[in-house]
């Protein structure tokens, strides 16, 4: 019946209505009646014994409405079949959705700034260009769609100023919120809630005072902009969870990692990170005056395998701490004091099973020059695919796709 059920599409249609009917059977053996039960065994025998034969297709209809028949006869009708039918095709795919999740592609986002130039987290552009127009709406939902941009401006009705920018808040877990204290002119102070504001657990020492940085209008006349800024939300990759499993991490891929048992009293044990792998198990790491990591004394730079971007700074400016989008003022790998790093002649020596990790824009990463080593079975996984934003709202190439370094 094998080659049958391949070639022809009443046999597959009928075998799935007889192993239905027979799933049907065997979960209401314990409520049918002995008649009922007799009545539905013999219908299942005749059409197991059509479909080992070599059954026309009138034969096989005939079959099928038999076991229908028999089934709307025999067996107890369940209430409420269609949503019972829906439910279940929903938590098999929650089921299949998790199994993906678990064994093979994981959703990751990248909250900070640690990683530019190659993957950006959540950034803030202040628009107090007094030439900016603000776009229509079918702009908006084209620059949140594809680029994950969502812009913020609230209009002053009157002359004013910001007495207080409020703490930054979460709301039912998902949504975000930031309350403003505006004083008028005519002495009112009213409240003024920005919704979607950046989340302060992407970076809890960024609220949206610090983000949109000294620019912004503290004072302001009427119909000037109180706030006007585009937040863009951070890269959304896959997250591969196969690969590790039958190889070691190698140096140069993108990481993602569990912060659980990193021994330092500044880490969030309950995190994931996303870093560069630079050291591996017995290596060990220095970094130069020219910001350039030696691994065994010997300097890698641009033309070693992923690293390409991060050594693409302009050696003549300064590392500078940066979170707006415009600015791709990235710094390579830095020496910094208060970390194990602090000097060129500072080494660290990777322990066995475990990794050197630094983001690529240092000057804004905790990585391991603060807080040590990570250990190799709190890896999940490495960057696989970046699947939003589509296009990029930065001055950067795109970051979508397979193509980050």
């Amino acid at each position: 019946m094998s080659l049958r059920w391949f070639l022809s599409g009443k046999v597959r249609q009928t075998s799935d209505m007889y192993a239905h009917v027979r799933k049907l059977r065997d979960a209401q053996a314990d409520i049918l009646s002995p008649p009922a039960l007799e009545g539905m065994d013999l219908a299942l025998q005749n059409a197991q014994t059509v479909l080992k034969s070599n059954a026309d297709n009138a034969a096989l209809t005939k079959c099928g409405d038999e076991l229908e028949t028999a089934a709307n006869k025999w067996l107890k009708p369940y209430p409420n079949a269609e949503w019972r039918e829906n439910i279940e095709v929903f938590l098999v795919a929650i089921v299949v959705a998790m199994a993906i999740r678990t064994f093979f592609l994981q959703p990751f986002k990248i909250p900070t700034s640690s990683m530019q130039p190659t993957l950006y987290g959540v950034t803030v552009d202040p628009l107090y260009d007094a030439n900016f127009k603000m776009p229509g709406f079918l702009e908006r939902v084209y620059d949140f769609l594809v680029q994950g941009a969502i812009y913020h401006e609230f209009i002053a009705p009157e002359d004013g100023s910001i007495v207080d920018f409020g703490r930054p808040e979460t709301f039912l877990r998902f949504f975000h919120k930031q309350t403003l204290t505006v004083s008028y002119a005519d002495g009112s102070t009213k409240p003024l809630t920005i919704w979607f504001a950046p989340n302060p657990a992407d970076d809890p020492n960024r609220n949206l005072e610090q983000r949109i940085g000294p620019t912004q209008p503290v004072r302001f006349h009427k119909g000037e902009p109180i706030i006007r800024f585009a937040e863009t939300t951070g890269d959304h990759l896959f997250v591969d969870r196969m690969t590790y499993n039958f190889r070691h991490p190698e140096r140069g891929e993108i990481v993602v990692f569990k912060t659980r048992g990193i021994q330092d009293p500044r880490m969030d044990q309950s995190q994931f990170y996303i870093k560069r792998l630079v050291g591996l198990p017995g290596e060990a790491v220095s970094i130069g005056l020219d910001r350039h990591v030696r691994i065994n004394g010997v300097r890698l730079d641009a033309s070693t395998p992923h690293f390409a971007n991060v050594y693409s700074f302009d050696p003549k400016r300064e590392p500078a701490d940066s979170h707006l989008l415009k600015d791709t003022n990235y710094n390579g790998h830095i020496l910094q004091p208060g970390t194990y790093l602090e000097q060129p002649n500072n080494v660290m020596s990777v322990p066995p099973k475990h990794y050197y990790v630094m983001g690529d824009n240092t000057k804004t990463s905790f990585d391991s020059r603060f807080w040590g080593f990570v250990p190799q079975e709190n890896f999940i996984g490495r960057s696989l695919f970046v699947y939003w934003p589509i296009d990029s709202h930065a001055p950067a190439t795109s970051r979508f796709g397979w193509g980050q370094r």
